[in-house]
């Protein structure tokens, strides 16, 4: 029998309760053709897991005390949350506080992490992701940002249904997709020798997928209605725990999508040029950017930094960074950012450093421009770092050519992989 311990916290777009409910159903009580392995997933589509050490230096949006802030903003009111949901274009779910509570057994439900529950609001299922406002937030410009974030669609983002609003803290519901995120299934902690990913290909659909999602919100979500323009987000959460492989097809989905506007991570500041919002230093080590770590500002170029150590990711197998025990009994670290270039600087060097679970069944030339266009997304200088236009059309390239000679080589791919739910 499969069994499952956990699910994913994202959700597939469009897909009704029904059939969450009978694939669940099936996955659980069907026998298995194979002998398949359950993935224990990582609860940090929606908070950072414990593989990732969080750094936890901040730059603190601090009030100085509740009252304060009731008083600045009564929209965790009814009276208040029915005035926003009219004054809204798409009409995103207003949740009262009392829904949240109630869906969530009054937030004794099981975790997927340490501030998000799945659950069912309204008939559906969805995840609900606790945030912290970082700084005061009135009604419009709560309502502006919630109205830019939920009319932004792309079959690479898991989909913002809405928020709820109680004192200085807001909920994000988000739907949910089943699956497991990218680092769940690369590394497996009880049998390391196996993936999900188990061919080139699946892995180079990834980045595209995942590619095409971040130039979607740096360069066309949150447009205005009617003039079509559009400044873009910045995400300031991409790494490979935060982003769902669906289970029936092996997609990538962007998590997170909004959270850092909606609950006033980012504000209007330096770095505006680049699409920069100066924000808390709050960040996933082997992740941030060398200027994220000294200035604290999240920009568009930061995050084609941390998505090119998930195409290093992708291509090796290894964790973005990790800490191992040397023969003098210290620490040493390791990560793909450093390894990467040292093999693209040796002759052979990048067949070597691929990942051993691909059985050297790969294009050399593609993995070797594929490395390329990582390493130049990780540059220390952010204004030589490609923008995510130019970077999803050269991954887009190299993905069909992938195709092309997957077609040549007439590989049998199987993507019937059971991905058990979180």
């Amino acid at each position: 029998m499969c069994k499952s311990r956990k699910s994913t916290d994202a959700v597939q777009p469009g897909s009704r309760r029904s059939s969450n409910t009978n694939s669940n159903r099936n996955m659980n009580n069907s026998p298995c053709p194979h002998p398949k392995r359950t993935l224990t997933s990582s609860s940090s589509n929606y908070e950072t897991s414990t593989s990732d050490v969080p750094i936890t230096e901040s730059r603190s949006y601090v009030f100085e005390n509740n009252n304060d802030w009731s008083k600045a903003s009564s929209i965790s009111s009814r009276a208040s949350l029915s005035s926003l949901k009219d004054t809204l274009p798409e009409s995103p779910n207003i949740y009262h506080f009392s829904e949240i509570s109630a869906a969530t057994a009054n937030f004794s439900a099981p975790r997927l992490s340490s501030s998000s529950w799945r659950c069912l609001i309204r008939h559906r299922d969805v995840v609900v992701s606790r945030r912290n406002f970082r700084q005061q937030m009135d009604l419009p410009e709560l309502s502006r940002r919630l109205a830019m974030i939920c009319r932004s669609h792309h079959s690479s983002l898991v989909k913002l249904l809405g928020a709820s609003v109680s004192g200085a803290v807001i909920f994000l519901v988000y739907e949910f997709v089943p699956g497991a995120s990218i680092a769940d299934c690369l590394r497996n902690r009880r049998n390391p020798s196996f993936t999900d990913l188990v061919t080139w290909t699946s892995r180079m659909q990834i980045a595209s997928d995942v590619a095409h999602g971040l130039d979607y919100i740096h360069n066309f979500s949150g447009s205005d209605s009617g003039s079509g323009s559009s400044s873009g987000f910045v995400h300031n959460h991409i790494k490979s725990s935060s982003i769902v492989i669906t289970e029936d097809n092996l997609r990538a989905k962007i998590c997170h999508f909004g959270s850092s506007d909606l609950c006033g991570e980012a504000v209007d500041g330096a770095g505006e040029e680049s699409g920069g919002r100066r924000v808390r230093i709050e960040g996933t080590r082997g992740y941030m950017a060398p200027e994220f770590q000294v200035s604290g500002v999240a920009t568009k170029k930061s995050d084609v930094y941390a998505f090119g150590v998930v195409v290093l990711e992708l291509l090796c197998g290894e964790e973005a960074v990790k800490f191992e025990f040397n023969d003098g009994g210290s620490y040493k670290r390791t990560s793909v950012v450093d390894t990467a270039r040292v093999a693209a600087g040796e002759y052979g060097g990048v067949r070597k450093w691929m990942d051993k679970r691909l059985r050297d069944s790969f294009p050399v030339n593609v993995a070797e421009r594929m490395i390329r266009v990582g390493l130049d997304c990780v540059g220390n200088d952010p204004n030589e770092r490609p923008d995510m236009g130019r970077v999803s059309i050269e991954v887009s390239k190299l993905y069909l050519e992938s195709k092309e000679w997957d077609q040549k080589m007439g590989t049998d791919i199987d993507l019937s992989v059971s991905l058990a739910p979180r």
